[in-house]
């Protein structure tokens, strides 16, 4: 029996008089695939920031792989991935295996020397989104999807039970994208390792997952993928406040 390793209880925030998130019922299993969607604003980053422990709910509890949240004292099983543009100076002189390195500083602390299992860690994780060709080339010379694969790598370093991401494919070419959310795929697949996205790519992204969470304020829908593929376009556009663009591939048909 899968255990749970995301419990989120009727929980609410507000910022000052405005409501975020009201009511909130989550729970994420070990080694299932979650696309977290809604339109901007919806509380998507501020309920990744709740379960990082970076904010604290109004209301409510939140337990991470079943401990309450306030004792849980385990980061390093949480790998987490923020949007690049926002987190990283791709002009910073470092090579991509320490950046992926630097990845182990939770579990080792600060100040402590890199020793040649660290190095073998920090390459099996680079082996695993296939970057290790890569290893010695500065990190400002790889372009958008490559710079990705190495931020993930980095989280994978520490051995992570979860993978938080928050739109990780921002900054990454278009075509490039399909390429990047196989590899999430095959993370999940082969690896077992849990994974949390946060994404606005609704289609593509949601036949890759295993299950979704629709976030407007309130948890509209969380489910598995293919109850979610049944819902028709009308209800997850009343759930966005505004219509929302669905492609059908099966049906090579656009519904708006």
């Amino acid at each position: 029996m899968k255990k749970a390793i995301i419990e989120l209880t009727d929980v609410n925030f507000r910022y000052e008089q405005r409501i975020v998130l009201e009511h909130i019922n989550f729970t994420v299993k070990d080694g299932e695939f979650w696309a977290l969607i809604g339109p901007n604003g919806s509380g998507k980053s501020t309920l990744i920031n709740i379960i990082l422990g970076l904010l604290k709910p109004e209301q409510g509890s939140v337990k991470l792989f079943g401990e309450d949240l306030e004792h849980f004292h385990h980061r390093e099983l949480i790998g987490y991935v923020s949007q690049k543009s926002n987190s990283f100076n791709s002009g910073f002189p470092a090579t991509v295996l320490e950046v992926v390195r630097s990845g182990l500083t939770r579990k080792k602390g600060l100040f402590k020397r890199f020793t040649k299992k660290d190095r073998e860690q920090a390459m099996k994780a680079l082996e695993i989104v296939q970057m290790d060709d890569f290893a010695e080339q500065n990190i400002g010379e790889l372009s958008g999807g490559q710079q990705q694969r190495v931020f993930i790598a980095r989280a994978l370093a520490g051995e992570p039970k979860l993978l938080v991401m928050d739109e990780p494919t921002v900054g990454i070419d278009q075509q490039n994208v399909a390429s990047f959310y196989s590899m999430l795929n095959r993370l999940n697949g082969e690896h077992g390792i849990a994974i949390l996205l946060v994404t606005h790519e609704i289609d593509l992204v949601t036949e890759l997952a295993t299950h979704v969470a629709c976030l407007n304020r309130s948890m509209h829908f969380h489910g598995v993928q293919s109850d979610y593929q049944k819902i028709d376009h009308q209800s997850i556009s009343k759930w966005y406040g505004h219509p929302v663009r669905r492609l059908h591939q099966d049906e090579g048909e656009v519904a708006e």
